[in-house]
């Protein structure tokens, strides 16, 4: 069997291995590399999408081999126990909910490598940590281990800090210092959250015929789920009296600490309210195709693990918390789209509405239906592409005008008019205008909260009316006005920078006109979640 989670999670180590025989002067050949090999993992991505059938709990493409066993103290409980270990699976998998969000992870990688032909020092080495970033991605989205997705999660923090600290703006190391230390702090929590689950529900007993059970604790998601699911497990067994003591007894206590340390350590991934500041440097120092990147795919890691690794395993207590849940997801819509409004600075502007729009994804989580978590999902992808689009355009106005600022800019329409149209297209997009993706992402994330919290989602919609207001502001004063004379001679767009930007706005368009291509195979994954919250309940 083609092992093709593993060829599509790895295959940009291909580059990084190219790239290394490659001498750093031979500019031109370093790029093509980077951008190839970019595009290597969206074909494989489009073939799994097009020619997998997506089933069952954790979709029929599976890949599991045991890779780390660690003996414990097996002294201190023989003869009951013929062994007792600790183990960490190599265990991918691509399911509804994870399928999506790989492909567009692949189309944003790509259109981001492309958009890199502007980087202009350490080419080279600019390419490997982009590439090295790009399996850490893959990985997160793919892993149903803990331990594995710990693993690749921590791993995009590397590539990401000297992608910031080396080819970022002038305040670029305070950047990527703040970047690792808040990400840092949030993948603290994350392990400590996990070790807990590991410690209870992580449990498994293997029972053979006439011998001592082997005791093994492992990350396994899949079975983690059946066990906290499970009302006969160790875990959900009170303990009785001390001679049944019960160590892997999960309290209420101990799910509301962990549901809290998921909470935060995903929050500030995603980011929010107010966990943002770090953010807020990454959007205006990182290079454009960096930010591409992180506001396109790696904020969007945060809102995934919410799902799969919070509402999945503690479905009591999001549900029980789902107002509070709510509560935050209109704390980061309103104070985004207030604060993206008053700013006179492009790149602000778009960091503050990737956490209003971020709010949206709360909301469609805080609904726990399967219609709030489709426009989860759906909102997740949508803003996926628009938010690295948006950070595309800017890129261009950067490289052509040497600022960002919006007081700045403006007529621009006059000579750059393709760049005008589709920044105009994104506005609109971000705006949830029908027929493009942002829409039906919205729509389907208040719809399904209105059902539970109906005054939260009628709050919610006022956020779509803020964000209209702050995203034609911002276009209109850019594209229209009078032109300043230092940018009456600006050059258009070429045609290999038009590329990505076709390429991006034509996803927006698609899944605005078809939304079950990503509805259609996130449906098998968020009903087996559905499935879990109605248990749970």
């Amino acid at each position: 069997m083609v092992p093709w989670l593993t060829l599509l999670t790895f295959s940009p180590l291909v580059g990084v291995l190219l790239l290394s025989f490659v001498p750093r002067d031979r500019l031109k050949l370093l790029r093509c590399i980077g951008i190839a090999t970019a595009l290597l993992p969206l074909l494989l991505a489009l073939f799994v999408y097009v020619n997998v059938n997506v089933a069952g709990q954790g979709g029929s493409l599976i890949e599991r081999y045991n890779w780390i066993s660690i003996p414990l103290n097996i002294e201190a409980m023989q003869p009951f126990l013929q062994s007792w270990s600790f183990e960490i699976d190599y265990h991918l998998s691509i399911g509804g909910l994870s399928l999506p969000l790989v492909v567009m992870t692949t189309i944003v990688t790509a259109m981001a490598a492309w958009a890199s032909l502007t980087i202009k020092q350490r080419v080279k080495s600019y390419y490997i940590w982009f590439l090295l970033l790009e399996v850490g991605m893959l990985g997160v989205f793919m892993a149903r281990d803990l331990f594995l997705f710990f693993l690749f999660f921590e791993w995009t923090l590397v590539p990401m800090f000297f992608l910031i600290g080396i080819w970022g703006f002038a305040k670029r190391e305070k950047a990527a210092n703040r970047f690792l230390v808040y990400n840092g702090l949030g993948s603290a929590l994350l392990l400590v959250a996990f070790l807990i689950l590991t410690a209870t529900a992580g449990l498994a007993v293997h029972v053979e015929t006439e011998t001592p059970p082997h005791l093994v604790y492992s990350g396994d998601l899949d079975h983690m789920i059946r066990q906290l699911g499970n009302e006969q497990s160790f875990v959900n067994t009170l303990p009785g009296p001390a001679s049944s003591f019960n160590p892997f007894y999960l309290s209420e206590a101990w799910r509301t600490i962990a549901f809290v340390l998921i909470i935060v350590a995903f929050g500030i991934k995603l980011p929010i309210f107010p966990f943002h500041t770090w953010m807020l440097r990454v959007h205006t120092e990182a290079p454009t195709p960096v930010v591409m990147l992180h506001s396109g795919v790696l904020l969007k890691m945060g809102a995934y693990g919410l799902i799969q690794f919070g509402v999945a395993l503690l479905p009591q207590s999001f549900a029980s918390w789902s107002t509070v849940l709510a509560i935050v997801g209109l704390v980061n819509i309103i104070y985004g789209a207030v604060l993206a409004y008053v700013q006179k600075e492009l790149r602000l502007l778009l960091a503050y509405s990737s956490i209003s729009h971020m709010g949206f994804v709360l909301l469609g989580i805080a609904a726990m239906n399967d219609i709030g978590l489709q426009g989860a999902v759906l909102q997740m992808v949508s803003h996926g592409f628009i938010s690295a689009l948006f950070f595309l355009l800017v890129g261009s106005l950067l490289e052509r005008t040497g600022t960002s600022r919006i007081d700045e800019l403006g007529g621009l329409a006059k000579r750059l008019p393709f760049l005008s149209a589709v920044l105009l297209l994104a506005g609109l997009a971000s705006l949830g205008l029908p027929g493009l993706s942002g829409f039906m992402a919205e729509l389907l994330s208040l719809l399904g909260l209105y059902g539970q919290l109906p005054w939260a989602a009628i709050a919610g919609g006022i956020g779509i009316i803020l964000s209209a207001v702050y995203v034609l502001r911002g276009v209109l004063a850019i594209t229209y006005g009078p032109l300043d004379m230092r940018f009456a001679q600006l050059k258009g767009t070429q045609a290999v920078e038009a590329v990505p930007v076709v390429v991006l706005s034509l996803a927006i368009i698609l899944i605005g006109v078809i939304p079950t291509l990503v509805t259609m195979p996130v449906e098998q994954g968020i009903e087996h979640i559905i499935h879990i919250i109605r248990a749970g309940r």
